[in-house]
């Protein structure tokens, strides 16, 4: 089942070409990876899925609901969580995703089940400014992932956890997928391919360069340990400095 729509969509800042006309489907129960240079528009791409930001030009669905004339049922169905992540530094980890929680309705219960799956019930009564940037990197998962969300929207937020966090946060994300939800996530941590994605699309310079799922990404990671970093150099240029 197709949980969200993407048609054309491009985003301009000012004279910069930032995502150029891309479309596609994000299914349900899927882990898509989402792989790109600095500046290729993954970001971009998350931010306008999440509704922070307003295309150009396109469409954006979500659970059928259009991102332009319904965003309350279509933003309420995602959950986002950006880099850095953007957190209320005088609340504790429980009451931070304890707020983003009651905004979707959800039932309390939920906030202190969701730490535990994360691995940061035992900081629940921290205030979030205490927190290192691996912590704040799962409270932020946290949140993305608390409640009724059916779209996943994670930022490189797998980067700076230590391998017990980043067990934790792939089991959970497995899960959230296996009880139908939507994950999208953009990275640098190539390795994270070979572990968890369903699904690989490559951006550069705005555009989707590459989309590989089923047989032809299970014939890629057949390949070795290294078959997704040396796909990902064999499409991108190394540019050199800025």
């Amino acid at each position: 089942m197709t949980l969200a729509k993407l048609a054309d969509l491009t985003i301009h800042y000012g004279q910069r070409l930032a995502v150029d006309g891309l479309s596609l489907e994000l299914a349900a129960g899927e882990i898509t990876l989402l792989l790109g240079p600095n500046g290729a528009g993954k970001s971009t791409t998350l931010s306008a899925i999440a509704g922070v930001i307003m295309p150009s030009r396109g469409t954006i669905t979500v659970a059928g609901q259009d991102l332009a004339t319904a965003p309350r049922s279509a933003r309420g169905k995602v959950g986002f969580a950006d880099q850095p992540p953007q957190l209320y530094e005088f609340f504790t980890v429980e009451e931070h995703v304890g707020f983003v929680a009651a905004a979707r309705g959800a039932d309390p219960a939920v906030v202190m089940a969701t730490l535990v799956d994360l691995g940061i019930d035992k900081i629940a009564k921290r205030p979030c400014r205490e927190l290192s940037f691996g912590m704040r990197q799962r409270v932020g998962l946290a949140a993305a992932l608390v409640g009724p969300v059916e779209l996943v929207l994670l930022d490189e937020t797998l980067n700076g956890l230590d391998p017990h966090a980043a067990r934790a946060a792939r089991a959970t994300l497995r899960t959230r997928a296996e009880r139908g939800a939507a994950v999208l996530m953009s990275t640098h941590l190539l390795g994270v391919a070979e572990r968890m994605c369903d699904r690989i699309l490559v951006m550069d310079k705005g555009k989707l360069v590459a989309d590989r799922r089923g047989a032809e990404l299970a014939a890629l990671l057949a390949q070795g340990p290294s078959a997704v970093e040396d796909f990902y150099v064999s499409l991108i240029a190394d540019e050199g400095p800025a």
